[in-house]
């Protein structure tokens, strides 16, 4: 085939006849000859999916540092190195900003596993005709127009356009989300290719499904990317990360800060000029005012309160691949989820049997006499493997485990009545017949299939042990009673039966299979799982709207949904088909995506405009699924979360959590996991900042009266010791008791919604009102120092009342902090109520914190490393009882807020 000939392969060949498809790719059945094949080897590339770029560790590592509050960290670490000598600080924020480096580069390089797994998935070989002889090559050498042949077991290599088809079925859930293997025929479709959706081409077999049942032969009609398997891979390359909400308000947070920081010192240089301080000395104030400003600890300890959330989550089969995943669960609108292997078990099971005009569940009893479960069992080519498990076609496994279920031995059973003739599946009578014969010498003739088509061939029907004729009043019985099952979403199947005297000398299907007696009717589904229900209803109950999306039937669909309360029941207009959502614009379905709560027939384009739609109304959308099908959408989804045991290794890759153990109410515990996390972070923020304002207010207000509170050091160690430690511990406070009471806080939140801004502002001024009265008092009422020191000159006085004035000052603010983390374990609930001394890890921190800030003033030549004196039992007192002032203050705050109804 020349270059000008090249066949695209994107046309919809499925409407095309076998003579057209075989004639546009230069071929016949007896397939290609080695010279040809090799030539379009050449033209159309190996049947590979591309690697896509990547990107050296280097480079990854570089690209940690473009985050906003990093770029100020580490303006602040120069700054405050060159012109302070100040390395200790600049070493710590260049600690932290490199950690967290190197863990970002970690977590990007196991996102890139995604493309890996997809091309893993390619068959290793594949059994093809060249120059008219069967051959097996290598997948990744075949070309358009080679000549495929399938059989049960194999993975399809290549997209195929089938050109026979002998009771063939191809397990495709990977790619469409449909849980049972579809009924392969060799025909030709009508319609046009955006009527007919990837489940419905029953004309085609894609790369990477699963051959089940049968055989056939197809020719290659698309290779390597332009497959199903690597449009997937395509849109998986291409499709951008969304930025997390926690990313967006750390980088919202750090430009707050920069904006205040820059406000402020500007200021302050400029009075500090007009009262006659030198320009070096006003720069270095500056520099320690910004220091105290900036919380340079922040990123790391909000990397330890999601790594904390994260080794949580995972003793709850939760594992998280990204951190920022911990707090985007907690803001998350939506749960856009698959139905198969999600919400559902992904393995059909037996519902309920329909005997002697009764439908009985299938947790009912059955007698071992009865025909209908012996038809199911006997017309079934399930094997049994030593270890109990079972091999063979999903629908045929279920009604073998229904009858293990109920104590039917079929190994035994079939022993005792072995098959002795057959006529297999297929799909154009839809019927499946076995003769077994009997101890009285006679035979079984023991027939499944479609209801319809068995009632045609049915004469008398089972009941109570009798086999009266079949009337137009029974037939239609059990035609109503078919639907019926078949409305709740239950796939159908009929058993009928006769005895006859000798094994029929042919085994025609018009000669073998009438004259029939009916038995009943099995009615098959994949069942949803037990937890889901409840999972569904707790979401909604968080103000999470759940979201299903499948490839199953929009019947299917439907009924699965009202069973778990995803829709109310008979709620038909809130299900949609992909056929009528390709009707609609991208804009036209923005405007209606609210009123869907249910998608069905769906492809991967699909999942991505559901995902964006969404989020284009300010939703912040959580995706879950298992397939390959699914793993654009969960890349595109604000979260993606993978199934652990069913789960592709793509699906995986692409997310940023993964269910160990595929449950669907873990991500209910996710949730609420996530939104603690987010309300730690929150009380953290709250802590640091409110503590880090006292402190900024503190040396501006003392820089502006001209007075020397704290020097560079103190700041220092406050941040380091009576920050760090207390800030982590409020990271792994308990739950509130309302936390999954209330709707999602959504995309227009940050970390200062809910009331913690007007709390920093308050609670900060408070701080440093306090510490400044605390200096003021030592500086004004020198009598107690005075009156133990009476031999002391004016000028050693007043250096001695300085001293201990900066002393109780560096000694109330940091203990003030200290207390007030007591406060900001709940933002309005009094801390009586929420709990002192639940949180074992706080009340340690507290103790530690306190004996390192103590410790620089009671132990003796460290106390002159950091310029303080030693402290007296009333100059203590002050300050103790000064700092404690702040838990009775934010007590009546938080009283009076609850009164005006905040909570």
């Amino acid at each position: 085939m020349s270059e000008e000939k090249k066949v695209q392969l994107s046309e919809a060949f499925y409407t095309q006849s076998d003579e057209e498809v075989l004639q546009k790719f230069d071929t016949t059945v007896e397939g290609l000859t080695d010279q040809e094949a090799k030539k379009r080897l050449e033209s159309y590339g190996a049947n590979a999916l591309d690697e896509g770029k990547k990107k050296s560790i280097v480079v990854k590592f570089f690209e940690q540092f473009k985050d906003f509050m990093i770029i100020v960290l580490l303006f602040a670490a120069v700054i405050s190195a060159v012109f302070s000598g100040d390395f200790v600080d600049s070493f710590i924020i260049l600690l932290v900003v490199i950690l967290n480096a190197i863990f970002g580069v970690i977590q990007e390089a196991k996102a890139e596993q995604a493309i890996e797994a997809l091309k893993e998935m390619s068959s290793p070989n594949a059994n093809i005709r060249r120059d008219g002889h069967v051959i097996t090559v290598k997948s990744d050498e075949l070309v358009p127009g080679d000549i495929v042949l399938l059989e049960a077991g194999d993975v399809v290599p290549a997209d195929l356009r089938l050109l026979e088809a002998a009771s063939l079925k191809i397990e495709e859930a990977a790619l469409t989300g449909e849980s049972v293997p579809v009924e392969k025929e060799a025909t030709i479709l009508e319609g046009t290719a955006s009527d007919i959706g990837i489940g419905d081409r029953i004309n085609m077999a894609y790369s990477s499904s699963n051959v089940t049942y049968g055989r056939g032969i197809g020719v290659v009609v698309g290779t390597g990317m332009n497959t199903e398997v690597g449009k997937i891979a395509g849109m998986l390359a291409n499709e951008k990360e969304t930025e997390t909400p926690l990313k967006q308000n750390l980088n919202q947070l750090g430009k707050m800060l920069t904006i205040a920081i820059l406000i402020i010192a500007a200021i302050m240089f400029v009075v500090g000029m007009m009262n006659g301080r030198t320009w070096i000395d006003m720069l270095l104030t500056s520099i320690s005012l910004a220091v105290a400003a900036i919380p340079e600890g922040l990123p790391a300890i909000v990397t330890i309160i999601l790594a904390l959330g994260t080794q949580k989550m995972a003793k709850k089969n939760a594992i998280v691949r990204k951190l920022p995943a911990v707090e985007t669960l907690g803001s998350t609108d939506i749960i856009c989820s698959d139905k198969t292997g999600t919400l559902t078990l992904n393995q059909m099971t037996v519902e309920a049997l329909y005997t002697d005009n009764e439908v009985k569940p299938a947790t009912e009893a059955v007698a071992m006499n009865n025909m209908a479960l012996k038809i199911m069992n006997y017309t079934n080519d399930t094997k049994i493997a030593q270890d109990g498990s079972l091999i063979g076609d999903p629908t045929e496994t279920a009604l073998v485990q229904y009858g293990l279920d109920h104590d039917f031995n079929v190994t035994e059973k079939v022993a005792a009545e072995p098959r002795v003739a057959e006529i297999p599946f297929d799909s154009d009578r839809k019927l499946m017949t076995t003769v077994h014969q009997l101890a009285d010498g006679k035979f079984l003739v023991a027939v499944k299939g479609a209801p319809d088509e068995l009632l045609k061939r049915c004469k008398q029907v089972l009941l109570n042990g009798q086999t009266p004729a079949m009337d137009d009043k029974q037939r239609q019985e059990i035609l109503t009673t078919n639907t019926k099952l078949a409305k709740q979403a239950l796939r159908v199947l009929g058993m009928a039966y006769k005895i006859v005297d000798a094994v029929p000398a042919e085994m025609d299907s018009d000669l073998v299979e009438k004259d029939l007696v009916f038995a009943g009717l099995v009615g098959m589904i994949d069942p949803e799982r037990k937890e889901a229900a409840e999972a569904v209803k707790v979401a909604k109950e968080a103000g999470i709207r759940p979201i299903m999306i499948t490839g199953d039937h929009r019947d299917t669909a439907e009924a699965i949904a009202a069973r778990l309360g995803i829709i109310k029941e008979g709620d038909d207009a809130a299900v949609i088909t992909g056929a009528e959502l390709n009707e609609l614009s991208d804009e036209a379905f923005a405007k209606v995506v609210e009123h869907y709560s249910v998608y069905a027939r769906v492809s991967p384009e699909h999942k991505v405009r559901i995902v964006k739609a969404w989020q284009q109304e300010g939703k912040v959308v959580a995706m879950t699924g298992d397939g390959v099908n699914d793993a654009p959408a969960l890349k595109a989804a604000d979260i993606g979360i993978g199934m652990g045991i069913t789960g592709t290794e793509v699906s995986k890759g692409a997310s940023d959590m993964v269910l160990a153990d595929d449950n669907f109410s873990t991500i209910i515990v996710a949730v609420e996991e996530g939104r603690k996390v987010f309300s730690n972070i929150q009380k953290t923020i709250q802590y640091l900042l409110s503590a880090n304002l006292g402190e900024v207010l503190t040396l501006f207000i003392a820089t502006m009266l001209a007075w020397d509170t704290l020097l560079p050091v103190h700041l220092l160690w406050i941040n380091l010791v009576t920050d760090t430690f207390p800030a982590i511990a409020l990271g792994v406070e308990p739950a509130e008791r309302d936390v999954m009471s209330h709707a999602p806080r959504g995309k227009k939140s940050n970390f200062f919604s809910g009331g913690v801004l007007s709390s920093v502002i308050y609670q900060g001024i408070t701080q440093g009102a306090l510490t400044l009265i605390v200096y003021k008092m030592a500086i004004e009422f020198p009598a107690h120092t005075a009156a133990n020191m009476p031999n002391l000159s004016a000028t050693a006085l007043y250096d001695l009342q300085h001293g201990d004035a900066l002393t109780m000052a560096f000694a109330t603010l940091g203990l003030i902090q200290l207390f007030h983390a007591f406060n900001v374990k709940s933002i309005y609930q009094s801390i009586f109520k929420v709990g002192l001394f639940r949180n074992k890890s706080f009340n340690w921190a507290i103790l530690v914190s306190f004996l390192l800030l103590a410790a620089t003033i009671l132990i003796p030549g460290f106390n002159d490393l950091f310029s303080v004196t030693s402290l007296d039992a009333y100059q203590w007192a002050i300050v103790a009882g000064t700092s404690f002032a702040i838990i009775p203050i934010v007590e009546i705050v938080k009283f009076v807020q609850r009164r005006m109804g905040k909570s």
